[in-house]
């Protein structure tokens, strides 16, 4: 069976690892071929993960929602990015597979802090229409992934037609290549090392809040680029699932699941694990060997050709679990692709999958999600493994010790 490396945040000349260069040379290659397949002439990206999947350029979480970056790409063009005031400046020293004449300051409101009446909107899309006239794409449709109502009305008023271009962009995505499964794969190793620790720190009169805290310093100590979220659930919350910590006590017998989703050089995790502190019941180990039962058997169906119709078959409906129909149970038997963004193409759920199914591609990385609750009434199993789907069979990459429920300072 094939395993994949996780190599350190370092680039050494002794051993190939992460190639930046090849990195952003098969990002872009994907995206330009995805437009290609298109009817868009052009794609217009206020995503980060998409401005990030083309032009390989960030500037810190504190912008991501503030709709104020843009990148475009053209037919047969190069992208051109704006960004926030002196970034731009920044990019044109630092980022050479960038054109120099591509790069831009731009602003367009900060979410409407600037109202719409100060032309900002007016101005952006006017310099982005000489753009497409300039590189023959003004008389075919535009693609935007994510906008403002404002943008959207700017560019119709200059006669542009506005289409979708995220699914342009997710099927850009939708395959991994050798260094973005590595970036992948070394996000997992980080997060394995959480676990250990949180095994050992995981003992009554530690507030779940103590221990997101814990976790994110850890984290950023091992070169973590931004800590997304936590989900720390103990005791009585973990049944239904709230999908959010608190400042609960643990306490003897508790079962505490925990999801950790953190970012390495653009790449997200999402890996779930559950424990039991210091000793189980019944209910909570057989609701943890359902639980693995579930997602053994939609792991084993990670291969190329299958439709994510047949994985979604193998967990149980939703009456079946506690819930009276799918979209209240959405998001607990679950699988979604993993890469710049946390929740990309394939998404599979019972939900969606079984009347429109998609084909598993060898390169795609899914994070398969299982939830039991137990018969006790308040705890639950949640266990989660990001798989990378390969010729030779699934590959497993979250690697801390799941098999059976993780017993936390035994007593």
């Amino acid at each position: 069976m094939r395993t994949f490396a996780s190599p350190g945040a370092m680039t050494v000349d002794w051993e190939e690892r992460v190639n930046p260069d090849r990195l952003r040379t098969y990002r872009f290659g994907r995206a330009k071929a995805a437009l290609e397949a298109s009817d868009l002439g052009s794609i217009l990206l206020f995503d980060f993960n998409n401005i990030r999947y083309v032009t390989s350029t960030h500037i810190g979480e504190w912008a991501r929602d503030k709709m104020t970056r843009y990148a475009l790409q053209t037919r047969g063009g190069t992208p051109h990015i704006w960004d926030f005031g002196s970034a731009a400046k920044h990019h044109r020293l630092n980022c050479p597979w960038l054109a120099t004449e591509n790069v831009h300051a731009g602003m367009i409101g900060l979410r409407g802090a600037v109202a719409p009446d100060a032309g900002l909107f007016r101005r952006a899309a006017r310099e982005i229409c000489e753009i497409l006239k300039a590189e023959g794409v003004l008389d075919m449709p535009l693609g935007v992934d994510i906008a403002e109502p404002p943008m959207v009305a700017a560019l119709e008023a200059e006669g542009v037609t506005v289409r979708d271009a995220q699914q342009v962009m997710l099927d850009a995505r939708e395959v991994k290549s050798i260094d973005e499964i590595m970036l992948l794969n070394t996000a997992c190793s980080m997060v394995d090392g959480a676990y250990q620790m949180l095994s050992e720190r995981l003992k009554p009169g530690v507030r779940e809040s103590e221990l997101v805290a814990d976790v994110t310093r850890f984290l950023f100590d091992l070169g973590s680029e931004h800590v997304d979220n936590i989900n720390a659930v103990s005791g009585e919350r973990c049944s239904p699932h709230p999908h959010v910590f608190s400042d609960r006590i643990i306490r003897p017998g508790d079962q505490a699941f925990f999801d950790i989703i953190h970012t390495f050089v653009g790449y997200k995790t999402c890996y779930y694990r559950t424990f039991v502190v210091g000793q189980g019941t019944h209910a909570q180990r057989d609701a943890y060997k359902r639980a693995r039962e579930w997602i053994d058997a939609s792991i084993e169906l990670m291969r190329p050709g299958v439709g994510t119709d047949e994985v979604a078959k193998v967990w149980p409906k939703a009456e079946e679990f506690g819930f009276s129909n799918e979209m209240e149970c959405f998001g607990l038997q679950f699988g979604h692709s993993v890469g710049l963004f946390l929740h990309e193409r394939p998404i599979i759920s019972r939900l969606n999958s079984l009347d429109h199914p998609v084909e598993l591609k060898a390169g795609m990385v899914i994070a398969l999600e299982t939830y039991c609750p137990a018969k006790d009434g308040y705890s639950a199993a949640r266990i989660e493994e990001e798989v990378v789907v390969t010729d030779d069979g699934p590959v497993v990459i979250t690697k801390f010790p799941s098999a059976e429920l993780f017993v936390a300072n035994s007593y």
